[in-house]
């Protein structure tokens, strides 16, 4: 393992100014994007819209730092027959693969799951090494109910994410580690902020034990924020303030950066939150984003399938792109998404 050129990977991923584009739906959740704009999701349907992402000349080389790609993605060309991949890194970016292969139902623990794919991980990150991605993506979901999450599966879980983590970095790959515990039920800001501290200890406390450089990883972690079903939601204020004490708390200063998921926030909700926490001050790492959806919501409708909308599709793309590579320097302002519409 060489630690210098982990740590140069990881640097780059989270430098000021730009994020990580999360484009690794799996095929279930891309149909479901692709059905609400109705598109067929076919293969050829899925590579042009995935093209007409990387080739956002702005977008990609002034806005987006790196790129997670879905196994299928990974090994599709382009129309002209240019591999996905060199698109990526002719725009200066640094292509990435998704390595998890979903999840299963955690035994003794209803209601619980637990993140699959290490068997044969260590060959299939040598492919990926070799077609050219530079970092890896592995997520665990915790979520939040009555009883759980049960402390099984947050060790489970970690533990998972641990041993991902040394693979990667075996085969000199760096790993973003993503512990996303879910804002999908009716807790509040306080019960998100204990349940993430007590996953984000245990993740790192496993990583310890694996053995896993720090310094050449990236974590990808949820937001402290209400429920969505929550009556009371917190103000952008408070979610960066509980974020960003939850994460000193939490996290060495050795990781050189974190890249926050969206979660399922709206997209200015996204930016807003990201800006907000620019705001308080110098941080121990470097902070920026890795959204999916919040970044792909508004070029998918502009583009509808449609080989007429791709300029459409990707001047909606470069702004969002651009909203987020402001708010993850603290530059960011609701007005300028108002002059955008």
């Amino acid at each position: 393992m060489n630690l210098t050129e982990l740590n140069k990977v990881a640097t780059a991923m989270v430098v000021s100014g730009k994020g990580i584009l999360a484009a690794d739906e799996s095929s279930g959740t891309i149909k479901k994007r692709f059905d609400a704009i109705g598109v067929e999701s076919t293969e050829s349907n899925r590579r042009d819209y995935r093209e007409m992402l990387f080739r956002s000349k702005e977008a990609m080389s002034q806005y987006i730092s790196g790129v997670i790609l879905y196994d299928e993605t990974i090994w599709q060309d382009a129309k002209d027959g240019t591999p996905l991949v060199r698109l990526i890194e002719q725009s200066g970016a640094i292509p990435g693969i998704k390595v998890d292969e979903g999840t299963q139902a955690l035994p003794m623990c209803p209601g619980e799951l637990v993140t699959v794919g290490l068997d044969r991980l260590a060959e299939r990150l040598k492919k990926y090494y070799e077609r050219g991605a530079r970092f890896a993506k592995w997520r665990a979901v915790i979520d939040i109910g009555s009883g759980i999450p049960s402390m099984t599966a947050i060790s489970v879980n970690a533990h998972a994410l641990a041993r991902y983590a040394a693979l990667c970095q075996a085969a000199q790959i760096v790993p973003i580690v993503e512990p996303e515990v879910l804002m999908d039920g009716d807790h509040d800001i306080d019960r998100c902020y204990e349940v993430t501290q007590r996953v984000l200890n245990k993740t790192f406390q496993e990583l310890r034990v694996q053995r896993v450089a720090l310094e050449g990883m990236v974590l990808k972690p949820n937001m402290a924020i209400s429920g969505k079903k929550c009556p009371k939601q917190a103000s952008v204020e408070e979610v960066a303030e509980k974020t960003i004490r939850l994460l000193k708390a939490c996290v060495p200063a050795a990781v050189p950066g974190i890249a926050f998921l969206s979660g399922g926030q709206s997209d200015e909700e996204a930016t807003a939150h990201l800006n907000a926490m620019h705001k308080l001050g110098p941080l121990p790492w470097g902070l920026t984003f890795s959204y999916g959806r919040a970044l792909q919501a508004a070029p998918q409708k502009a583009w509808a399938g449609k080989a007429e909308n791709v300029a459409a599709g990707q001047t909606a793309f470069s702004h969002r792109a651009r909203m987020n590579g402001l708010a993850s320097r603290g530059e960011w302002q609701s007005s300028l998404e108002q002059k955008a519409a």
